[in-house]
């Protein structure tokens, strides 16, 4: 008669003489993806089998300034800070049984002369943290006079065992009352900043997620700024 050996590194027999699999032996099984800004929940007791989790959690970017200069003269608005980035290894014992999660949303455009909005920090509970991205300033008067005006400094770094700020903005420049260049938006560890602009025209979208938005230019004109990009919150189980 045939007989099976079953490897210990994976496999016992529970008290009933079944065979299962040992816990956390297993590998990834599933993602869960929380990518629109708001705040939800995280139940390790929905996957029974779940023995420990990679989180990585995003933060927003920020949004860039509006730009409104006078007739012929101009205006250059730096871009948005691209959001912090935190990402750890969890056992599921050091899960309590619901975490909040927290999808940070992007910074808000900038109207008239007003500057950008902050993005918003993304979370795992109080385990995995990552600030947003601050907004772009409006800090130049309109003018024809060469002037640079400088970007807006990365968030600092949030919480987790691997942890980083999210990147600084460009800076932009005026050469004069037709010709400048705004800034562009700060990249993100998910995501790319904003380009900046030469020709007139409103803030510039990020791509991915955490970005800053690219700064607005006016030649004359009223031109909104641009939201910054959106936070992610990543959950890998591992069962």
């Amino acid at each position: 008669m045939a007989s099976v050996c079953v490897c210990s590194d994976y496999f016992t027999v529970n008290d009933d003489g079944e065979l299962c699999l040992l816990p956390g032996r297993q590998g990834l099984r599933d993602v869960v993806v929380f990518s629109e800004p708001g705040t939800y929940q995280f139940r390790a007791s929905d996957y029974p089998w779940l023995a420990r989790v990679r989180v990585l959690v995003q933060g927003a970017g920020g949004g860039s300034a509006g730009a409104n200069a006078a007739n012929n003269q101009c205006i250059v608005r730096p871009g948005g800070a691209g959001g912090g980035y935190s990402e750890s290894v969890l056992d599921v014992s050091a899960l309590g049984a619901v975490e909040s999660v927290v999808v940070g949303a992007g910074g808000s455009a900038g109207t008239g002369n007003a500057p950008g909005g902050s993005g918003g920090s993304s979370s795992f509970g109080g385990l995995v943290v990552a600030p947003g991205g601050d907004g772009g300033t409006a800090a130049q008067s309109s003018g024809t006079v060469a002037d640079a005006v400088q970007g807006v400094a990365g968030t600092f770094a949030g919480t987790g065992q691997q942890s980083s700020g999210g990147g600084a903005s460009g800076g932009g420049i005026r050469l004069s009352g037709t010709n400048g260049l705004s800034g562009a938006g700060g990249e993100s560890r998910l995501g790319h900043g904003g380009f900046p602009r030469s020709t007139e025209g409103p803030g510039t979208a990020s791509r991915g997620y955490g970005g800053g938005a690219g700064g607005a230019l006016s030649y004359g004109g009223g031109e909104n700024g641009f939201e910054g990009g959106k936070g992610i919150v990543i959950v890998e189980l591992y069962g």
